[in-house]
């Protein structure tokens, strides 16, 4: 089964169990994939009908004929297999008191790469040096995409940082200017307009002005305006930042059904201080500390180390009955990191091991996780 159709059975799934806030986005996310102005038409009038039809019970059927039509045409079409789309080569940025790099990466289409660290060990200065707004002190940065002037690379070449910049009037009129400056036809800027406002939840914003926006929602805006310009790389500095847990999970899932189009594949690197949600949604997980990159499955001297159990947990015991309790099921070390135990067990040694020790030693334990694989070990003093 290819990546096509595993998401038209997620879809029907979706609406099987009654989730229509995803099922709805999916199905702008295969509306748009046809390039068919047609079907633009048919989802647009069918979210506006959801809009005053929001508890009728024909909103699944109706949702299911478009899933359907939708289906048929786009099972026609070939999938090409993805392919690199931008190289990192020994990568680095010096300034007089801090230097980047080297890093080495490779972006493929439809991946995400996860940019992890401490405030000021480079995140921002990566992506900027990837998106042309730095220039590299060393190395090579190669984008295996076609672009005929610097202007179209920085079209395809998304960088959105942090903090954006104001914009006046309202947003529907900006994402209109947006539209019609790449390359829409007069019929298609507002279908296509319709459908990104109604793929990032900003259907009741569409009047809203900058100042009325939360910063969340300004940052969907941006990613709105930005997925206007067709874009094959997008290079996202924070998009979690000031949002809750709810938020952050929404919006890292549609960052991943975007980038995972079987027919418009985006490649995207995004940089977070959300260690734990951008892991899951990340094909690949770079750490930098003080410039330097560590990625999750490193070779060489740091090999052996992959085979150990670590585990992170907070328990009300004291580290030095935890120590003497946890010795005799292979503890190496037991480090005390944020709040939190961090504790290194032998090779042989599992978690349903680590977790009948402390049922069998009776310790009291309100938290634990596995990162033997996460780059939350990095993290540890």
């Amino acid at each position: 089964m290819n990546e096509f159709e595993k998401q038209y059975q997620e879809i029907k799934d979706f609406l099987r169990f009654e989730d229509y806030t995803l099922a709805v986005k999916r199905i702008i996310d295969f509306t748009l994939d046809t390039q068919d102005i047609s079907f633009y038409k048919k989802t647009c009038n069918l979210l506006d009908w959801l809009d005053e039809n929001s508890g009728s019970g024909s909103k699944k059927e109706k949702l299911e004929s478009l899933l359907e039509e939708l289906h048929a045409f786009l099972a026609k079409l070939t999938i090409q297999p993805a392919q690199p789309i931008l190289e990192a080569i020994e990568l680095k940025k010096k300034y007089s008191s801090f230097s980047l790099g080297p890093v080495n990466l490779t972006l493929n289409e439809g991946d995400i790469i996860g940019l992890v660290g401490e405030n000021g060990n480079g995140k921002t200065t990566l992506l900027r040096s990837l998106c042309g707004e730095l220039h590299p002190t060393g190395g090579k940065i190669n984008y295996k995409f076609n672009y005929s002037d610097l202007y179209e690379l920085r079209t395809k070449l998304v960088y959105i940082p942090q903090r954006t910049d104001t914009w006046y009037g309202s947003m529907m009129d900006n994402l209109m200017f947006t539209a019609s400056s790449y390359g829409y036809i007069p019929e298609e800027s507002p279908l296509v307009v319709e459908l990104i406002v109604g793929r990032l939840g900003l259907r009741n914003f569409r009047k809203h002005k900058w100042k009325d926006l939360s910063s969340g929602y300004k940052m969907r805006f941006e990613l709105a305006r930005m997925l206007l310009r067709k874009p094959k790389v997008l290079l996202i500095d924070e998009p979690l930042a000031n949002l809750d847990i709810l938020a952050q999970q929404t919006v890292l899932e549609d960052f991943r059904a975007i980038a995972k189009s079987p027919f418009r594949p985006v490649g995207i690197i995004l940089s977070s201080q959300q260690l734990y949600e951008v892991e899951k949604t990340s094909d690949e997980v770079i750490f930098l500390r003080h410039g330097q990159q560590k990625n999750l499955r490193e070779t060489g001297e740091n090999q052996e180390t992959e085979k150990h159990l670590v585990v992170e947990f907070e328990s009300p015991w004291t580290q030095s009955m935890l120590n003497d309790s946890l010795l005799s099921a292979g503890l190496i070390s037991l480090q005390f990191n944020g709040g939190t135990y961090i504790a290194t067990f032998n090779s042989g040694v599992t978690l349903n091991g680590f977790m009948k020790t402390i049922i069998d030693k009776n310790i009291p334990v309100v938290y634990l996780r596995d990162i033997s694989n996460s780059t939350r070990r990095f993290f540890v003093s």
